[in-house]
């Protein structure tokens, strides 16, 4: 059954950005799973010659690296980690690359760290190189570059579903499917016999990440909860989502045919810009401030700045303009901006008034530690 509003995002998707998860690519042993990357690469071809620009972030290399090591865990050290995702990516682009080349397709192999999104000339360099391997017929297939990245120096996506967001965003108006093991997001547990399907999802409320409920896996890294947050980022830039489910082969030509399948996540009546998309979600924060109740209620209920009396600690290293994360009483990030202090200055002038700034520095350049400009919640 055709689907109205799935028929309106479909028709004027130019750009689809498929992302396609470990478990999806995995079989139960945790060897690659080479007859769903056929299918998926058969319809990957239908989709583009509908005369659609494609692109591919594809997790599976870790997984991918296990089943060849005959690993039953995820390695937990960095260095292990990185030799597995090395080990299973050679494995996994050499299954894309057999499977497009049944339809005269090659595909086009692109590795990326956090840092490749967060400097905006090597952001243009990424999205420019995109671009000119579709001109050239190939498929971009993107995934983390575990191999180099690491963890403790904030240099990676955490998950591809963010990497996935933030490919999307490099262009105008995108449609990204997020290919998983679940049918989408439901009102509760989906284990529960009463569960339903969530079809539409139009605006954002506090309630939308009570509805995710995570289960562990030994192979992948992201969850409900990273999907419910690619979607904010997608749709804040006037882009459309789709989470469905990629265990099932046909779902892409499903969706394509305005089927109504998975959770549909639509593009925000409230754009961010440019800037401000930045420093919600593809910058890298060089530091932390923490911040107690008071401080993260007057930002996310009354939108205003954060002022140094609102300062509980800061981590890291950091200079007057750097990007900081805003951490809330409960651990969680709430909120990034543009710290107009230093952490050693922060650090002097934490807790105190506005008015007393002066009198610990010497000088009093700025009332707020971070504007209300130079800031965006990121939930």
């Amino acid at each position: 059954m055709r689907d109205l509003l799935r028929d309106e995002l479909i028709t004027t998707a130019e750009i689809v950005v498929v992302k396609v998860g470990t478990n999806v690519l995995s079989l139960p042993n945790g060897l690659l799973n080479v007859e769903r990357i056929n299918r998926l690469a058969e319809e990957l071809y239908r989709v583009r010659n509908q005369h659609r620009k494609v692109i591919l972030v594809s997790s599976g290399a870790v997984g991918a690296g296990m089943g060849r090591l005959k690993l039953k865990q995820r390695p937990a050290l960095v260095p292990q980690l990185q030799a597995v995702a090395a080990i299973g990516q050679s494995q996994l682009i050499e299954a894309y690359e057999e499977a497009f080349n049944r339809f005269e397709i090659h595909a086009a192999q692109i590795l990326l760290t956090a840092d490749d999104l967060s400097v905006r000339k090597r952001y243009l360099n990424v999205r420019n190189a995109i671009r000119a391997m579709i001109d050239y017929g190939a498929i971009p297939i993107v995934n983390e570059n575990d191999t180099t990245s690491v963890q403790e120096l904030h240099s990676t996506f955490g998950d591809n579903d963010r990497l996935a967001s933030l490919v999307a965003n490099l262009f105008p108006t995108p449609l990204l499917i997020l290919l998983t093991d679940v049918d989408g997001l439901f009102d509760r547990d989906p284990s529960e016999p009463d569960a339903k399907l969530i079809p539409v999802v139009a605006k954002w409320t506090a309630d939308l990440m009570s509805l995710v409920a995570e289960k562990n896996s030994q192979r992948s890294r992201g969850g409900m909860a990273s999907k419910i947050k690619a979607a904010k980022t997608v749709t804040q830039a006037g882009g459309n989502m789709i989470i469905a489910n990629g265990d099932d082969p046909e779902i892409l030509t499903r969706i394509f045919a305005g089927e109504t399948v998975g959770t549909v996540f639509t593009a925000s009546d409230h754009l961010l810009t440019a800037r401000k998309r930045w420093i919600g979600y593809a910058g890298v924060a060089s530091g932390t401030i923490r911040v107690d109740d008071g401080a993260e209620k007057a930002i996310t209920q009354k939108g205003k700045s954060l002022l140094p009396i609102g300062i509980v600690d800061c981590e890291g290293f950091f200079e007057k303009g750097d990007l900081i994360s805003l951490v809330g009483p409960s651990g969680k990030e709430f909120a990034r901006g543009l710290t107009n202090y230093s952490r050693r200055d922060l650090v002097q002038i934490k807790g105190r008034k506005s008015s007393e700034i002066a009198g610990i520095l010497g000088t009093c350049p700025y009332e707020e530690a971070i504007h209300r400009d130079n800031m965006q919640e990121t939930w």
